[in-house]
């Protein structure tokens, strides 16, 4: 995959749409035990919601799919763009214990729908350093399936170690990948539109998990029917190996 800043250099910059004072706003959650965590919200422009929606790839098949900028809106690459910036990256990495993480090549992949086999436990496999995942759905009902849950072991959805995260517009949640850093939500299907970043720790690790997401894409083209029927016989426990 071509470097993100090569693959949108054309995107004309307009008023920035990222927000990376509420990364210090009173309002943030954050630990770092058992694994460093932070949770920030409004970090977007709330004015760009209607056409950052828009700009969203419109993928018929569930989960996360690599990002290609000519899927997607300007806007949404210019918040893409934002994020991947080194200034914006190892500010968020010195608060996860992860200094200059913009040294790390990071996998954008962007989420539509999912469907219930989606969200079971996992920690992230090794080869990341650390993910963030930025919500931009319009609303979500307090306490729904769905909602991003950070867990303090890999057999409990319940074992929370902060309230449960609604995945609402602007919302910011970013971990250190370790052993310890469970994290899940409740079966859930239907939109849910989310962006993922993750750090990753070499480029051979980059090249290997973007033509993953790219055989799944196809993969789910096909047996889109298929994946829903497992979704729909997963346990609220499962958990899996990224």
């Amino acid at each position: 995959m071509a470097a993100i800043t090569d693959r949108i250099a054309s995107v004309t910059i307009a008023a920035p749409l990222l927000r990376p004072a509420r990364l210090s706003a009173p309002d943030v959650r954050e630990a770092r035990e058992p694994f460093a965590y932070l949770i920030a919200t409004g970090t977007v422009d709330e004015s760009a919601q209607c056409v950052l929606r828009d700009g969203f790839p419109a993928a018929r098949q569930a989960g996360f799919i690599p990002h290609e900028a000519a899927d997607c809106g300007a806007q949404l690459n210019q918040l893409i763009a934002e994020i991947t910036e080194p200034e914006f990256a190892n500010a968020l990495g010195d608060r996860l214990g992860v200094p200059q993480m913009s040294n790390f090549p990071v996998l954008v992949t962007i989420c539509t729908r999912l469907n219930k086999r989606h969200g079971t436990i996992h920690t992230d496999s090794r080869s990341k350093i650390a993910s963030a995942l930025l919500y931009l759905n319009d609303d979500w009902v307090p306490g729904s399936a769905g909602s991003l849950r950070l867990l303090a072991n890999d057999n409990d959805i319940e074992s929370l170690l902060t309230p449960e995260i609604p995945p609402i517009y602007g919302t910011l949640v970013a971990f250190r990948r370790s052993e310890k850093s469970f994290h899940g939500h409740l079966p859930f299907e239907g939109e849910r539109r989310v962006i993922q970043f993750a750090w990753l720790a070499d480029r051979d690790a980059l090249a290997r998990k973007t033509q993953r997401g790219h055989m799944q894409r196809l993969f789910k083209r096909v047996f889109g029917p298929f994946d829903r029927w497992l979704g729909a016989r997963r346990g609220v426990n499962k958990a899996h190996r990224d």
